[in-house]
C-alpha cells in the first residue's frame, strides 16, 4: 500500500499545527477524520507518526524523517495545481514540432515568424528531418506535429489535415536538350538522366506513379534526398526533375506536357492518443485551411 495525499495533507496539518483538532480547523474537518487520515498513514508506513501524551502531540523519529519528504510532496502538488491553473493564461510551454527542410525554409518561416510574436512564452523545440522519419516519429510520440509530405495511407493512431496541395513541375537547365524546340512528350523523359529523391519517399512514388499514367518511366536515375540540393543539380544541366513551385525560378525551364503535374499533399500529422498542448493548438491555428495551393504558403509577415 501506498499513503495517499489526503493522508499526507493531515500529517501536514497536525505537524504544522502541534494538534489535532488546530489541524481539523486547518482542512475545515472535523478532529475524528484527521485522527483516522494520521492513523492510515501510521499503518501504511508502519510506524507511529506522533507521539500523544495527553493534549500535546509531538513528531516521533519516523514522523521527523517523513516531515521533509511530505512537505515536497505538498509542493509538488501546489505546483501541479497552479501549472494547470495557470493554463487559462498566456499560451507557454514546450511546442515540439518536427518538419522537413523544404516545408521549414519554404513554407514556415512566416507563420512561425507570427507565431513567436503572438506567444513569446512558448520555447519551440523545433526538428528538421526526412518526411518519412518525422511522420514516424510522431507515431513513436518522440515529437507533438510534424508537418511533413503527407503518404497516401497512415497508421490509423495518427490523425492527419492536409494543408497545402503542392504541384511538382519537371523542370531542366535552360541549356537541356529537353528544353528546346517543341513541347516533349512525357515518353522522352525515359531517355534522359533524372535526378529524384530515393524510391521510398512519397515524392519520387507519386512522381513515378503520374510518368506510369503518362505512359513513361524513368530511366537513368541519380538519387539526391534534399531537394535543394537537386534544384543545384539540375540547374548545372546533370539531369531533369520534378520539384515544388518555391524551387522553381527563372534559372530553370519548366516543361509543359499538356497534363496536370503530380503534385504531393503537404499537412500535419499529431496523435490521436496524445493531448493537445495549448502550444500545438495555438500553432495550428495559423496555419492555412486544408489544401490550400501551396502559392498561399503563409511565408509573409
Amino acid at each position: 500500500m501506498t499513503p495517499d495525499t489526503q493522508q499526507i495533507l493531515a500529517f501536514l496539518a497536525v505537524a504544522d499545527a502541534g494538534s489535532f483538532s488546530g489541524a481539523a480547523q486547518r482542512l475545515n474537518l472535523t478532529q475524528p477524520a484527521i485522527s483516522k487520515r494520521v492513523r492510515g498513514l501510521e499503518e501504511v508506513m508502519g510506524r507511529a507518526l506522533f507521539d500523544r501524551i495527553g493534549r500535546q502531540v509531538n513528531l516521533t523519529e519516523a514522523g521527523q524523517a517523513l516531515l521533509p519528504v511530505a512537505r515536497r510532496i505538498r509542493r509538488d502538488l501546489e505546483d501541479a495545481h497552479r501549472a494547470v491553473s495557470d493554463l487559462g493564461g498566456p499560451v507557454g510551454g514546450r511546442l515540439a514540432l518536427v518538419t522537413s527542410h523544404h516545408i521549414g525554409l519554404h513554407l514556415l518561416p512566416g507563420i512561425l515568424r507570427r507565431y513567436v510574436r503572438r506567444h513569446p512564452a512558448v520555447e519551440p523545440d523545433l526538428a528538421f528531418m526526412d518526411s518519412e522519419d518525422a511522420f514516424r516519429a510522431v507515431e513513436r510520440g518522440e515529437y507533438e506535429l510534424a508537418i511533413v509530405t503527407l503518404p497516401d495511407h497512415h497508421p490509423a493512431e495518427l490523425s492527419v489535415r492536409t494543408l497545402w496541395q503542392d504541384p511538382l513541375h519537371i523542370v531542366v537547365a535552360p541549356e537541356h536538350p529537353l528544353a528546346a524546340g517543341a513541347p516533349p512528350s512525357p515518353e522522352l523523359l525515359t531517355h534522359h538522366r533524372a535526378i529524384l529523391p530515393a524510391h521510398h519517399t512519397v515524392t519520387r512514388q507519386r512522381l513515378e506513379r503520374w510518368l506510369m499514367a503518362q505512359n513513361a518511366g524513368c530511366g537513368e536515375v541519380m538519387e539526391v534526398n534534399y531537394l535543394q540540393t537537386i534544384h543545384t543539380l539540375v540547374g548545372v544541366g546533370l539531369g531533369w526533375s520534378a520539384l515544388p513551385g518555391p524551387l522553381c525560378g527563372p534559372e530553370l525551364t519548366r516543361l509543359e506536357f499538356g497534363t496536370p503535374p503530380p503534385f504531393r499533399r503537404l499537412g500535419l500529422a499529431r496523435h490521436r492518443d496524445r493531448s493537445p498542448t495549448r502550444a500545438s493548438l495555438a500553432l495550428e491555428a495559423l496555419l492555412p485551411e486544408s489544401g490550400a495551393d501551396v502559392s498561399s504558403n503563409g511565408n509573409l509577415d
